[in-house]
């Protein structure tokens, strides 16, 4: 072995060697990233805790992260009261499986021809999105198309339809594809005999896994925890109110009963036990469980994309 390789593997070790981080800055990121974590799990943890609380002891002792009287009766009141549960579980469900399809499908059908350099209209088709993410037409005429002219008032598409395209989504996924799929493999493609369809659904959906992940997730979240669609455009078909509008009817139900002056006339209306109290606070925990529990637990499936799709821009090295 010459002399040179000798100091080139001694400077690579070296460089290792410095590169490494000490043992008391690991121990310290070690307790920050800890600590971190135990902000994030600690609210979460006191939800539970307070939703399987005893009203009375929340009303005495305020919230407490272990029950101090186990009670589960916050649960009960709201699955008796709010029957249609289910429904409008699969109705969210519903919703939030076709509208985050649609959106990544046509989000993506637009996105690819902007990310390329031969389309002529590119810059008068981005300019247009750019003014609609600046300018909106007001809630006003927005309802007016929604009922008057397209007609989704009492019909499932309401609560969807609304949330198929993303001028910001559209751009984000423009870049992803500019940065991560060269062109060329998209020419190669193309001299090998492929078709612009055939390329865009063997090629860039396959190698924008990442970015779909990334902006479906987001725009599943929103179809999610939306009511406001709801509120609008369900009137009559009450079978189509999805979870967080009926969520929200019971929670309005439920503060409402806990102001009354009369506790008998809430014991008259509803038959309840003279000894329990509406659970006004566990209940609102209890909500919220249920209304955040799916959408929790489909975060793990998202990460592997969700993560990488996050530096999506990024400079590569």
């Amino acid at each position: 072995m010459t002399y040179l390789a000798i100091k080139s593997k001694r400077r690579t070790a070296m460089a290792a060697l410095h590169n490494q981080i000490s043992t008391p800055s690991n121990v310290i990121l070690n307790v920050i990233i800890f600590l971190a974590c135990l902000v994030c799990v600690y609210p979460m943890a006191l939800i539970i805790g307070v939703s399987l609380s005893d009203e009375k002891e929340i009303l005495k002792t305020g919230y407490s992260l272990i029950p101090r009287v186990f009670s589960d009766y916050a649960y009960r009141y709201m699955l008796t009261t709010g029957r249609g549960i289910l429904q409008a579980y699969w109705v969210t469900f519903a919703s939030t499986a076709c509208g985050t399809a649609l959106h990544v499908l046509f989000t993506s059908m637009f996105a690819y021809p902007l990310s390329r350099p031969e389309f002529p209209w590119r810059r008068g088709f981005s300019l247009f999105i750019f003014i609609t993410m600046l300018f909106g037409g007001g809630l006003v005429p927005w309802y007016i198309v929604c009922t008057q002219v397209v007609r989704m008032q009492d019909t499932l598409f309401a609560l969807f339809v609304p949330a198929m395209f993303s001028g910001y989504n559209c751009f984000v996924l423009r870049t992803f594809i500019k940065s991560n799929i060269p062109d060329s493999l998209i020419e190669s493609a193309r001299i090998d005999g492929s078709s612009e369809w055939h390329t865009y659904l063997r090629i860039i959906l396959p190698l924008s896994k990442a970015g779909l992940a990334t902006i479906g997730f987001f725009v599943a979240l929103g179809i999610w925890n939306d009511w406001f669609c709801c509120l609008l455009f369900i009137n009559k078909r009450t079978e189509l109110t999805n979870l967080n509008f009926l969520l929200y009817k019971m929670m309005a139900q439920i503060q409402a009963l806990s102001q009354m002056a009369s506790r008998e006339m809430s014991i008259a209306l509803y038959g309840m036990d003279r000894r329990k109290a509406i659970p006004a606070e566990s209940a609102r925990m209890a909500l919220c469980l249920v209304s955040i529990g799916p959408i929790v637990l489909a975060y793990p499936f998202f990460q592997r994309f969700f993560i990488k799709g996050l530096v999506i821009g990024a400079v590569k090295g």
